[in-house]
C-alpha cells in the first residue's frame, strides 16, 4: 500500500517538474526570438505637412491629408460621406490667413459614430452606445449640455469633455 501512494506521489511529482521545466523552456525561448526592426524618421517638415479641413454636412468632419490628385469627392468621402441634408449648391471653400488659429476639432455628438465617441475622455464603448441609442429615441442634441441626461455621464464627465464636444449640424 505504501508503495501505491509513493507512487502516485512520484508520478504527480514529476508531472509537476515536466511542466514547470516546460514553462521555463517557452519563457526562455519567447525571450530570444528575434525583435521587430523599428525605423525612425525624422517628422515632416511644415512645408510637406498639408491637410484640407472638410465640415458642414458630412458624417465625419476633421481635418484630411491632401495629395497630389486628390478629389473633391475623395474629400467627401474620407469624411464618411453626406449626410441626408447636404446641399452640394452652397459648397464654400475657405483659406485661412498665414498664422490664423484654426481651433481643436470638436466631436459632433449628433453625428459621431462609437468609435469617435469612445475617443473622448470617460467615454467607453458602453457610454458611446447609450449616446447613440438617447439621441435615436430622443432626436438630436439641441445643445451640449444634454448629454448629461444619458444615463451614466454625469456633471464630471461632462466636465472633462464639454471643450471638445459640439452639436453643430
Amino acid at each position: 500500500m505504501m508503495t501505491k501512494i509513493f507512487s502516485k506521489h512520484q508520478r504527480l511529482i514529476t508531472i509537476l517538474l515536466v511542466a514547470i521545466m516546460a514553462i521555463g523552456g517557452l519563457v526562455a525561448w519567447s525571450g530570444c526570438s528575434q525583435g521587430q526592426l523599428i525605423e525612425i524618421k525624422p517628422p515632416p517638415s511644415q512645408d510637406q505637412i498639408k491637410q484640407i479641413y472638410v465640415g458642414g454636412a458630412v458624417n465625419i468632419p476633421g481635418f484630411y491629408p491632401l495629395k497630389a490628385g486628390d478629389s473633391l469627392e475623395a474629400f467627401i468621402q474620407a469624411a464618411g460621406g453626406l449626410t441626408s441634408g447636404a446641399d452640394l449648391s452652397q459648397l464654400r471653400l475657405y483659406i485661412p490667413q498665414a498664422g490664423e488659429y484654426q481651433g481643436p476639432q470638436k466631436v459632433n455628438i449628433n453625428r459621431a459614430p462609437a468609435w469617435l465617441l469612445e475617443a473622448l475622455p470617460g467615454i467607453g464603448p458602453t457610454r458611446a452606445e447609450d449616446i447613440i441609442s438617447y439621441r435615436t429615441q430622443n432626436g438630436s442634441f439641441s445643445n451640449i449640455n444634454e448629454l448629461i441626461k444619458v444615463e451614466g455621464i454625469g456633471m464630471t464627465t461632462y466636465e472633462q469633455i464639454k471643450h471638445l464636444i459640439t452639436v453643430a449640424d
